[in-house]
């Protein structure tokens, strides 16, 4: 049976995206852990997160899950999102500069707090609710309509050393990356777990995902 770890570091719904995993593939063994041999052992890993990153990078360090998460990255197909996919990167500017895993070259950024809609309006920070992703190809969109709505939570975006890596953007009210693809690392800002069919989608692919693009 196929497996896929679910990354148990203390932050993050891990239920909710555990339940829409198993929805999304009944046949898959999930499991939330924090072993980083059962992680390493598993045959895909989801990296879930919410709320501050400073908080989120102390729990991987101090737990040594921070170099488990960088050996995935190179090994088998992983799966960040929103802080997850934060996280992934070099740096952020919340709470300071806090150093991310630095596997996906790039800096995370708050919005501005003067952004302004096509009318005018003032937008809210934090970005939440659902909103459109514009997909450039990859295995994990396949079958999912181009330009579908993800649900979003989040104050801060990533902006990758390198553009060919974006793969998914969102008008907030420019574009910035909503998704990120580089080998058999995927990272999405939006929750596939509460995007309804699409997201359950996403999730679906992911774990069909053999990490060859």
């Amino acid at each position: 049976m196929s497996s896929v770890a679910v990354i148990d570091y203390g932050m993050g719904n891990l239920h909710s995206i555990a339940k829409a995993l198993q929805h999304a593939a009944p046949e898959v063994d999930v499991q939330i852990v924090s072993d980083a041999d059962m992680i390493l052992r598993a045959d895909r890993v989801v990296f879930p997160g919410v709320g501050a990153i400073r908080d989120c990078m102390q729990a991987l360090n101090q737990s040594g899950l921070s170099a488990v998460i960088q050996s995935v990255a190179k090994t088998k197909p992983l799966l960040g999102i929103c802080l997850g996919m934060q996280a992934l990167l070099t740096d952020s500017e919340e709470n300071g500069i806090t150093n991310g895993l630095g596997i996906l070259p790039g800096h995370v950024v708050r919005f501005s707090d003067d952004l302004k809609d096509s009318d005018g309006n003032k937008l809210k920070i934090p970005h939440m609710g659902w909103n459109q992703v514009h997909q450039k190809p990859h295995p994990l969109w396949n079958k999912i309509p181009q330009d579908s709505r993800f649900y979003f939570v989040h104050s801060y975006y990533a902006i990758p050393d390198d553009l060919s890596v974006v793969s998914g953007t969102t008008d907030y009210p420019g574009a910035f990356a909503s998704a990120l693809a580089l080998d058999n690392v995927f990272a999405v800002q939006f929750h596939p777990e509460k995007s309804q069919a699409v997201g359950l989608k996403l999730l679906t692919n992911f774990l069909h995902w053999d990490g060859l693009v």
